[in-house]
């Protein structure tokens, strides 16, 4: 891909997700193509379908999720970077709601399922060997957890409770 084609890319998925998060799949294609800086045949053509689209917007935020892990790893000492991954993990699945049937339809197979766990259960395994975290904890173990936590705070509606149980979840994973 041309550089220029490859920053329209990146425009589009950017503005897709945060349009998907704050209105769901029904955004307007028209609207996000505009927001971007591109023309809608710009958009159609990259992305042939609305679940085109939202597939390639669930990869990227997944992509992002995983790449944070490592520079977290390296940047904030101990269980720090994993606490910040799983706070980046609670924005992550929030945004990720918005694409919900819509990622149902497109998320069909149990293998696309299990390797989007698998990068998880990795990113989360690399902030634990950066120290911080006693040993034994299981990254599956973790990656549930987090997953119980975002249902919960979305139930209510309460991005601070998540961040309280966070805080509760960490304290009995910290060395």
């Amino acid at each position: 891909m041309r550089a220029d084609a490859r920053d329209n890319h990146d425009r589009v998925l950017e503005v897709a997700a945060r349009a998907f998060a704050r209105e769901g799949t029904g955004a307007s294609m028209k609207a996000i193509a505009r927001e971007a800086g591109v023309g809608i045949g710009t958009v159609y053509r990259r992305f042939p379908t609305r679940e085109a689209l939202v597939e390639a917007v669930y990869r990227q935020e997944v992509e992002r999720l995983c790449a944070a892990a490592d520079d977290l790893a390296r940047d904030q000492p101990g269980a720090e970077g994993l606490r910040t991954w799983m706070e980046m993990f609670v924005d992550f699945m929030a945004a990720k709601r918005g694409l919900g049937e819509a990622l149902r339809a497109v998320l069909t197979s149990e293998a696309d399922i299990q390797l989007t766990r698998d990068r998880l259960r990795a990113a989360i395994a690399t902030l634990q060997e950066a120290g911080g975290v006693r040993a034994g904890v299981d990254p599956n173990d973790l990656l549930m957890s987090l997953g119980g936590i975002t249902l919960i705070a979305a139930e209510e509606h309460q991005r601070d409770l998540a961040s309280r149980l966070l805080d509760l979840l960490m304290t009995g994973v910290r060395r």
